[in-house]
């Protein structure tokens, strides 16, 4: 018969064979650095991911050149969507992402205005000269053209209709296009230039309506993803999921072409 701290020891051994070990603890979700124009759709998309696979992933969202810069730094993400594909493409040469990943939509720019807005009956363009004549009697929002890629075709877009210079002093540069696309929504400023994927969800909620930029006023919006090196399985097979039949009907659906302009 076995003694009473045989018996322990036993039980004790018998314990820690089927206890989770520390190396083998579940992981966290991976985190995917996302163009803020992809605001109001990653998330449904994520949620369908998270129905397939039973598996998730963490959104955070920042104008593409930040996050391009934050990736540089050694920034934990393990998948980058950007609203353009040239970061993309030289983070891949700069031996940071696994490759230079794949285009998954085609962006667009519209001008939204905001109800109630002072440029509700001026006509784009041909009214915004002699609206925009004293500068800062009104304000105009546009993401940073510096890092935004939404932003910098809006000053392209505003470039091509003859209008940037006398605009520029008037103008209110959000962040990301997001940040934008609040302002104008707001009230804080009296129109914008924004993605077509933010304004179809605020022109839904009643919040303002919004026009087509021509295609031809701004350099394709060619919108790319890829995984960052290193990215572990989750992540890759999110990275595929964004393929599927389901992602690029949810894109389409939220303003993002399949195909360029």
């Amino acid at each position: 018969m076995l003694n009473t701290y045989v018996f322990r020891m036993l039980v004790t051994a018998f314990v820690l064979a089927f206890a989770p070990h520390p190396a083998v603890a579940k992981l966290p979700p991976p985190v995917i650095a996302a163009a803020s124009s992809l605001r109001f759709v990653l998330g449904d998309i994520a949620k369908a991911f998270t129905r397939e696979t039973g598996l998730s992933v963490r959104l955070s969202y920042g104008s593409s050149g930040n996050l391009s810069r934050q990736i540089t730094q050694g920034a934990p993400y393990q998948m980058f969507m950007s609203a353009d594909e040239a970061y993309v493409r030289n983070l891949a040469k700069a031996g940071r992402m696994e490759d230079d990943g794949a285009i998954y939509g085609y962006g667009r720019i519209v001008l939204f205005i905001g109800n109630g807005s002072a440029l509700a009956n001026v006509k784009f363009p041909d009214g915004y000269g002699a609206a925009f004549a004293v500068a800062k009697k009104h304000r105009f929002a546009i993401a940073n053209p510096a890092h935004a890629p939404y932003g910098r075709a809006a000053r392209e877009a505003l470039i091509h209709a003859g209008l940037w210079a006398i605009m520029e002093p008037s103008l209110l540069y959000g962040e990301n296009v997001a940040q934008a696309a609040q302002f104008a929504a707001s009230g804080s400023a009296d129109g914008g230039i924004i993605a077509e994927s933010l304004a179809l969800q605020i022109a839904a909620s009643g919040r303002g309506i919004y026009w087509l930029v021509p295609t031809d006023w701004y350099a394709p919006l060619g919108q790319r993803m890829a995984l960052v090196k290193g990215a572990g399985e989750t992540a890759r097979k999110f990275y595929t999921f964004m393929g599927q039949p389901e992602a690029r009907k949810l894109l389409s659906e939220h303003g993002f072409a399949g195909t360029r302009p």
